[in-house]
Parts: structure tokens; sequence; C-alpha cells
């Protein structure tokens, strides 16, 4: 089995061969930098577009604010972020944003006697475990949730992000949604003063953590907790159902998003409704700067992209990740065709 946790500041390196040339204009491998919560499925694309195409991705998994500053500061053709930008900041910095997948967000734990998907959670019980109110695995919130489980007295040790991120983002998200004490004392952002806890970076640091934590319990995208066979928790939804994360749930959570109506593609898929919906669903946006100083390696880039929309369905399939509906995807590169230019041509032309 594959695994995917690495340290953040790795790439996704295949180097092309020196002889190799994509155009008189490119002579190296796309770049792009940002999310940890797409890097699992930016990999396996990569390998294989590399294998149809000969041309490679450097990609390096820093989180969504490190993938927007270096994306802003032109150091990588593209960012990747799980927080939308605003409207104002993609004007600002002369930036586009289209959706590339969606999939979900789970709780992770290590607690001795319990197997992944024993456990059941809800919004307000997690709200209270990050805040600090409920400090033991067998308190009586706990215990409510898991009737038939038994729940050790160890202490709970509180794991979240350090760096800049659109998992704390949309997993900050749904705690307001579920907690006034969350909304009124900490609020969502892809960085916010966490009460209690301690700090990792990406979703590989928080995964290591909990997964070296006795009672350790954090947050990561559901790609990475199946790859590392790292214990994750159920949830019960908006519904009132207890739900397990899966291709499925996370699609149940994405049948919701109206991406045609929505300007820049903004929509957020936390507590969705519906009986089989995973709760903590989230997406995964691509920045690009609109009039581009490198057209030839924008050009590359939204082919990529359009390769993945179009062949790399199964692979994201495979990892639980959601394809974006076809539908959507024709709003995209219609988008693509309009808004990013070079000289007054589009710079997109087709795959």
């Amino acid at each position: 089995m594959r695994h995917f946790i690495r340290s953040a500041a790795v790439a996704i390196a295949m180097a092309t061969a020196s002889t190799f040339t994509l155009s008189a204009a490119i002579a190296a491998d796309l770049s792009g930098a940002g999310s940890t919560f797409i890097y699992p499925v930016f990999a396996k694309w990569a390998d294989t577009y590399k294998k149809d195409t000969g041309i490679g991705l450097n990609y390096q998994s820093i989180g969504s604010g490190g993938g927007i500053k270096q994306v802003i500061a032109k150091t990588v053709t593209f960012g990747a972020t799980d927080k939308p930008m605003s409207d104002a900041d993609l004007e600002k910095n002369g930036l586009v944003q289209f959706p590339m997948v969606m999939g979900g967000i789970v709780p992770i734990v290590n607690l001795t006697g319990v197997k992944p998907g024993e456990l059941v959670l809800d919004g307000k019980t997690l709200a209270q475990i990050y805040l600090g109110a409920i400090t033991t695995w067998d308190d009586a919130a706990i215990k409510a949730l898991n009737p038939g489980l038994t729940l050790p007295s160890t202490a709970i040790a509180v794991v979240h992000r350090s760096d800049g991120s659109g998992t704390t983002f949309n997993f900050t998200n749904y705690l307001v949604k579920l907690s006034p004490d969350w909304k009124d004392k900490v609020g969502s952002d892809t960085a916010v003063e966490w009460p209690t806890g301690v700090g990792a970076k990406g979703s590989e640091g928080v995964a290591n953590t909990v997964k070296q934590t006795d009672g350790g319990i954090g947050y990561v995208e559901y790609a990475y907790a199946k790859q590392n066979n790292l214990s994750y928790s159920k949830m019960l939804n908006a519904a009132g159902k207890v739900v397990e994360p899966s291709l499925e749930s996370f699609g149940a959570a994405a049948s919701n998003a109206d991406f045609k109506g929505a300007k820049n593609f903004n929509v957020i898929i936390t507590n969705e409704p519906g009986d089989t919906t995973w709760p903590i669903a989230a997406s995964t946006w691509v920045l690009i700067h609109k009039a581009p100083d490198d057209a030839a390696a924008t050009g590359e880039a939204l082919k990529f992209f359009a390769w993945a929309y179009k062949d790399g369905k199964e692979t994201a399939k495979a990892l639980d990740y959601v394809s974006i509906p076809d539908s959507v995807v024709d709003l995209i590169k219609a988008s693509w065709k309009a808004d990013i230019q070079a000289g007054g041509k589009p710079v997109y032309v087709g795959e």
C-alpha cells in the first residue's frame, strides 16, 4: 500500500529529462503548492499523467495558506486551497479559482481498544473537546453517543494544525455551525486561536502526532486516514443519523453544492442535510493568474486539470474523493477561456 504521509515540504517530483521540452517556451515540469487535502489524489494523477504525456508535476503539500502566498508571489504556476478566496481578494491579486475535487474530513483518534469506525462523535461534542471542556474519553457526553462501547478514562490529547490550513477552515466552519460557544470564542478560518492542544504542520503532521499519542484526537482528510490505517470516528449528521465516511456519504454532501449559482465557484458544504450525508465535507479550489507572466506554463497546467476532470475520475473515486460534475466542468472550462488570457487571447484552447 502506498503511504501518503510525507514531510509537507516534500514535493511530488517527477523530473523531466533534460532533452525533453513541452514547447519552445516550457522546459520545466508544472509547479503548484498548497492544500494537503488534495495531495493524495494529485500524487496519483501526477504519476499517471507523467506516464501518459511525459509532463511532470512538482506539487508542494504545504497547506492552503502557503499555497495562496506562493501563487500570489508567482513562485508557482498554481495554488490549491480548501478555503475559497473572497471575490475582493481574487480581484486584488488578479486570480481566478475553480473547484478540483470534493471529499471528507474525518476526526482521527488513537484510543486503545477502539477500532476504526467504532467511535461515534457529533459536532457539539467535538467542539467541547477542542474547547478543552471535555478532557477524558469516558466523559458522559462521549458515553451517551457510544452506549455499547467501553471507553477508557484516558486523557484526551487534542492535536490541530499549526499552519494555515483549508482543512482547518472547513473543520472550524463545521464547529461554528454546531456550537454557539465555538462561534463566539474561536470562530472559523484557516488559522485560529486554539483554546487547547498542540499544533502539527500539515495533515501528515497531525496524523503522525495522533498516531504517536495515546488518547490523541485530530482531523485529516479521509484519504490520509484510510491509506495509513488511522482510526477514525463515525459522525452524527444534521439529520440525526450516524454515518460512516465514504464516497457515498461525501457524494451526498456534494450533491447539495450549487456551483452553477455561485460567483467564483464559492460554495461551502459542511453540515449539509440528508440522512446519508457526511457532515464535514470539503472542496479544494485551484488558484491561477488571470493574466499569467508565463502563458505557456499556465496553458499546460490547464491541460492537466482538464485531463484530471475527464480521465482522473476513477483515481479520485478509488481514494474516496468526489469528482466535479461534468456540467460544472463545462462551466469551469468556459471560465478559463473567458478569464485567463494573455495578449488578448485565451491561454486555454482545449486538451
